[in-house]
Formats: C-alpha cells, sequence, structure tokens
C-alpha cells in the first residue's frame, strides 16, 4: 500500500500553506497569520514548498499559535504494507512575529523543544497505530477518526485541525496521529518459517510524565506510566490452503503504576519518603472499568517487594483490590526479588506457572487472517496481564518479556511451525537473539521516558542471564537516574505537561520560572560551589612561599564551608530538588511568605500522608519560613 504523497509546505505575511504534491484533490490548507484559523482553500499560492513529513499539532503559547512540524522522518518498518515512521526531526514556527524577545515565552519554547527530542514518536499514514489489532475499526475517512484517546499523544495540539475538520472534514487529511513508544517489526524466520515479528509500545498520554513526580492514581481513574504492548506475529498462508494471505496473531499486555493514591517525596536523599493518602476505592473503581471494558478480565500481577520500603503500597493496593471484590479481578503477588534472588531469574517461570493455574490459557490472543479483501476472526483474547512493580519499568520488563516468549511458544504450536514442547528458544538460537534483543530496547525506551535511563536487568532480558557486568550497569544508571530525578526532572515535567495540554501557557500572566525561594537558599550552592573550588585549589596548588600553618588554615576554612554548606543543602534537600513549575503536585505546597523586609518568597512545604491526594487537600499550613526550611507543617 503506496504511503500518501509529499506534505510540503510554504509561508507567506498572510500564513502557512500545505498541501500534498500530486493530491489538488485534497486541497490547500492555510493556517492564518497572527490568529491561527485553519482553513481549506483551491488557491494555488506561489512560492518555494518545503518537503514534510507530517503536521504535529498547533500549540498556543503566551503570546500566541505556534505550529509544529514533523520536518524528518525515517521509515523504521512495514507492517502489511502499512509504512511506519520515527519522526527524526521538527521545527516550531510562531505565526505571530515579535519585535521584542520574551523571556519566559522563550523558556516555554526550549521545555516544547526538549520534549520533542527526547520523545520517540511514530505515526503511520495508512494504519491505526492507536490501537492493537484487536481493536482497529472499520476505516474511516481518516485515520485518526478511530484512534484510541489514550495514546493518541498529539491529540491536544493536533484540536484546532480536529475542530476545523467538522466544518470541512477535508482539513482531517493533514491530521496526523502520533504514538509516543516503540515500534520495531522485522522480517525473518522461525524455524525455517518466514514471518514478520515485532513489538509496538504505545504509552498513555494520560497522568503521563516523569518517575517521582506522576505516581500512582489520579482521581478519574488514569494511571501513571500506564503502557499497553503487542507483540505481532505475521504467518504468510499457504496459497492452496485458501484465499487469506496471512495469520495475524497478537498479544497485548500492559503496565501501570500501583493504582492507589501514594508518592515518593525528593528530598535529595538516595530514598524518597514514601506518601501514602486518602481511599483510593473510587478512583480505582473508574481504572478497572475501562480496563475490564477495553481488555476484558485482568490479571493483576504485583511485584514490590512484601517487606520494608515497599510494603505500604503492597498493601494499599491489596486493601483496594479487596474492597472492590471483583470477579474479573485477579490479583496475583510475586516476590520477584525474593523469587529471584542471586541471579536465578529464570524463576519467573514460577510466575508464569501460577498464571496457567488461574487459567491464563483461556485468555488466548487475538488471531485473525486477512486476505485482498477478506477478514476472517478466529480468535480474541478475552483477557490482560496487567504487571507492576514501583516504577513498572525493571522487574515489570523482565516478567513481561518472560510471559511473551510463552505466549509466542503458543502461538507457534497453534499455527504447526513447531511440534508441542519443542521450544522454539531452543530450536531456533538465531531468533533468540532478536527476541530478547527487541524486548530489551522496548524496556530502554519505556525506561528512559519514564526515569530519565535506560532499564536495569536488561542483561537477563537480552542475554537470557544475569551477568555481573550488567548488574554494574544497572548500578551506573542507578546512580544516574538520582541525579536526573532529583535535579533534572522538573522541566521535563513541564515539558510533558505542555505538550498535553495539562499546562497551558496563555492562562497565567505571572512568571512561573522565576526563582522565589528565600536568598538563603539560593546563595547556599555558591558557597559550596566557590569552597569545593578552593579546596580543590589548596590540595592541588598550595603556596610555597606561604606559612604551613597558613595552607592548613586556609584549607580547613574552605572545608569548614564546603561541609556546612553541604549540610545545610542535605537538610534542606526539599527546596533543592528540581521541581515543576507549571502544574502542582499531590503531595506538594508552594508556600508564598514574606521576609522582614517585605519581600515575597516561596518555599515548599510536604503535604500530610493523611491530607488527601488532591492539590486543594493541605488544610491550612503555617506560613513560617522555619517551616519553608523543614518542609513540615508544625
Amino acid at each position: 500500500m503506496a504511503p500518501l504523497p509529499l506534505l510540503t509546505y510554504v509561508s507567506n505575511s498572510d500564513g502557512v500553506y500545505f498541501r500534498y504534491e500530486n493530491s489538488p484533490e485534497l486541497g490547500t490548507l492555510k493556517i492564518s497569520k497572527p490568529n491561527g484559523e485553519i482553513q481549506l482553500t483551491d488557491a494555488q499560492v506561489p512560492g518555494r514548498y518545503t518537503d514534510i513529513s507530517g503536521i504535529i499539532g498547533v500549540i498556543r503559547l503566551r503570546h500566541g499559535p505556534y505550529i509544529i512540524l514533523a520536518t524528518k522522518s525515517q521509515r523504521i518498518s512495514t507492517l502489511q504494507g502499512h509504512h511506519i515512521y520515527k519522526v527524526t526531526g521538527f521545527e516550531i514556527l510562531p505565526l505571530k512575529e515579535f519585535i521584542f524577545s520574551d523571556p519566559i515565552e522563550d523558556v516555554y519554547i526550549n521545555l516544547l523543544r526538549d520534549h520533542l527530542k527526547s520523545a520517540p514518536l511514530y505515526f503511520s499514514r495508512t494504519w491505526d497505530l492507536t490501537n492493537a489489532y484487536q481493536r482497529q475499526g472499520e476505516p474511516g475517512q481518516h485515520i485518526w477518526t478511530n484512534a484510541d484517546e489514550r495514546f493518541f499523544w498529539n491529540k491536544y495540539v493536533s484540536q484546532d485541525l480536529i475542530d476545523s475538520s467538522a466544518l470541512n472534514p477535508g482539513v482531517g487529511a493533514f491530521v496526523t496521529p502520533l504514538i509516543y513508544g516503540y515500534v520495531n517489526i522485522v522480517h525473518t524466520t522461525i524455524c525455517n518459517q518466514l514471518v514478520t515479528f515485532g513489538l509496538i509500545t504505545r504509552r498513555s498520554r494520560w497522568r503521563a510524565g516523569t518517575r517521582y513526580f506522576r505516581r500512582g492514581i489520579d482521581d478519574d481513574g488514569n494511571v501513571a506510566n500506564f503502557n499497553e504492548t503487542e507483540q505481532i506475529l505475521c504467518i504468510p498462508t499457504p496459497s492452496t490452503e485458501s484465499d487469506l494471505d496471512v495469520s495475524i496473531y497478537s498479544y497485548v499486555q500492559t503496565r501501570g503504576s500501583i493504582p492507589v493514591h501514594w508518592a515518593e517525596v525528593n528530598h535529595l536523599r538516595y530514598r524518597p519518603t514514601m506518601k501514602i493518602a486518602g481511599n483510593a476505592y473510587e478512583s480505582a473503581k473508574k481504572h478497572f472499568s475501562q480496563q475490564k471494558k477495553i481488555y476484558g478480565k485482568n490479571y493483576l500481577v504485583n511485584l514490590v517487594n512484601q517487606s520494608g520500603y515497599e510494603l505500604p503500597v503492597k498493601r494499599a493496593y491489596e486493601q483496594v483490590v479487596e474492597e472492590l471484590d471483583d470477579p474479573a479481578l485477579t490479583y496475583v503477588y510475586f516476590d520477584f526479588h525474593h523469587e529471584c534472588s542471586k541471579m536465578r531469574w529464570e524463576r519467573v517461570q514460577l510466575l508464569i506457572n501460577t498464571l496457567e493455574d488461574l487459567g491464563l490459557d483461556e485468555q488466548k490472543w487475538f488471531q485473525v487472517k486477512y486476505g485482498a479483501e477478506k477478514r476472517v476472526v478466529e480468535a480474541e483474547q478475552t483477557s490482560v496481564v496487567r504487571t507492576n512493580c514501583m516504577d513498572c519499568l525493571d522487574r515489570t520488563n523482565v516478567v513481561q518479556s518472560q510471559l511473551a516468549r510463552f505466549v509466542l511458544q503458543k502461538q507457534l504450536e497453534a499455527a504447526g511451525v513447531i511440534a508441542p514442547g519443542n521450544n522454539w528458544w531452543i530450536t531456533d538460537p538465531e531468533f533468540v537473539v532478536i527476541f530478547r534483543s527487541m524486548w530489551a530496547d522496548n524496556a530502554d525506551v519505556v525506561s528512559k521516558s519514564y526515569s530519565g535511563t535506560g532499564a536495569l536487568k536488561t542483561d537477563f532480558t537480552r542475554l537470557g542471564r544475569r551477568t555481573y557486568l550488567g548488574a554494574l550497569r544497572d548500578f551506573r544508571n542507578s546512580v544516574t537516574r538520582y541525579v536526573c530525578n532529583n535535579l533534572g526532572d522538573g522541566p521535563r515535567q513541564d515539558g510533558f505537561d505542555l505538550f498535553l495540554g495539562a499546562a497551558r501557557a496563555y492562562d497565567t500572566t505571572e512568571d512561573p520560572f522565576a526563582d522565589r525561594r528565600p536568598l538563603l537558599y539560593q546563595t547556599v550552592p555558591y558557597f559550596f560551589s566557590s569552597s569545593l573550588v578552593m579546596v580543590s585549589a589548596a590540595l592541588a596548588f598550595p603556596k610555597e612561599n606561604s606559612s604551613w600553618a597558613f595552607n592548613r588554615f586556609f584549607l580547613v576554612f574552605w572545608v569548614g564551608v564546603l561541609t556546612c554548606s553541604l549540610k545545610f543543602i542535605i537538610d534542606h534537600g526539599l527546596q533543592y530538588v528540581n521541581w515543576p513549575r507549571l502544574v502542582g503536585l499531590d503531595f506538594l505546597k508552594r508556600v508564598a511568605v514574606k521576609n522582614s523586609r517585605g519581600t515575597r518568597t516561596t518555599g515548599y512545604l510536604m503535604r500530610e500522608a493523611n491530607s488527601g491526594h488532591s492539590a486543594s487537600a493541605s488544610g491550612q499550613i503555617s506560613h513560617d519560613l522555619r517551616n519553608l526550611e523543614e518542609g513540615k507543617r508544625e
């Protein structure tokens, strides 16, 4: 199936014009300057047209609308003739000319740029990537009309185009739905059988964000870091068998944060403070109602530890499942770190055996045969395994890959590719490398988008065994995560919130990025960095013409400054975490106070664990600088 003609655009003083080359019947899309009004015309606009891959959308910031373009893309694979692309370049076009630069507007634009640079975005002009095979509906006039709202990543910035298409359906041809996640589809062989094998992971845009700034569930039943992963197997049908060309096997798994109101509050120490707030019954009920409607029965696999730091969220999860008392929810606990200790990760098979005993075989997978003009559904997936650990990353990745291996074995047996009991991972070691690499790459993408680093434990996913080199790599990633999550994730979260519409720049006239903390907190890091330089200089370049006592006093003085400033930063770590600025956090309160000179300053207070989960549930807080320092109430 050929892709749509190449999209091009030209800009002049009246607006930006888009057209598909060699397809004049689609018309010319005009986005007017400076107001962003959208219309479809038949006008032939002169000028030098530039090739692009698609229109990501239109977003309004403080001073007007901007068009976000996918300027470059790479075709990464083909599925049943449908070409799938990854966005590799973008451009943000202002529709309004500015005489003077606005520093606040520049920050917003940089947040958008950073988000688009780091986001793994995929699209197809002829295939609905937002929906798994089982949810693919009848083809509409445009791909996006049947898109899954959860995974239509650029839905917010596409809304102006979508609204315009209601009046003029032709505008819909210029809407390009993107998914955020991972796509890899290869044409290969399994046990000498030609196949197409692939993974597609779709990240939900609801409650999306970074590791410590988006946890748990919200009032609407949306959980953080929700991802759907679809494993696809396509096997050609022998031409003598029927007029159907290919058999498709699709298997879907999900992951998502523990569906209770909980958070881990950063304060520069390696282990954050655990907070569990309020009863999550109503929110969890909404969440699982949606999950059952989409996927059927849910097997809830929980991998958190049953003791120590993670125990409170385990208990909270079990309590809410018990309160729901729903026969369509089967809770399965597996103490991953205990069962797989000492690198015995093959013991994940114990979990799969338990799931089999609970009826996992009955869930099957989606199976369909396609022909030139015919589609025959042979089986449907009637349930889903929903897996979580604390972050829905590392332990979850290992379990999902092992469950996918188990299901692939069943599918190959059903297709007659291998005999029952003849394990494909023993028979075909070359495909084992493809399978493991694909799942490990998928793990890294999901992890990087949430935690800022690649996944831990991927040596097992890639090699089938735990290695000491992998453990060393995990240590490095853990340290990197600590730095990113404490000092770098604020702007990353702001980028998510801005692009997805959780924060709207035109709604506020204040500068949300100004540092209004008390002057003391702002200056201490400078004391720390200066003293670090001085201590290093004193050790490396002592003054030879000075006395021993002077050099010693100089070193001791700056070591004292270094120690005191470092202790101050650690003791008041809540004030030095790089918090997001655009959307408030469930567990944190920004408090404005006036100091003795009447200057307005801002500090952070941690909400009480039992104060509820909504932004308005904090109650009265004493406006006292001592509280700002300690991050506590009196």
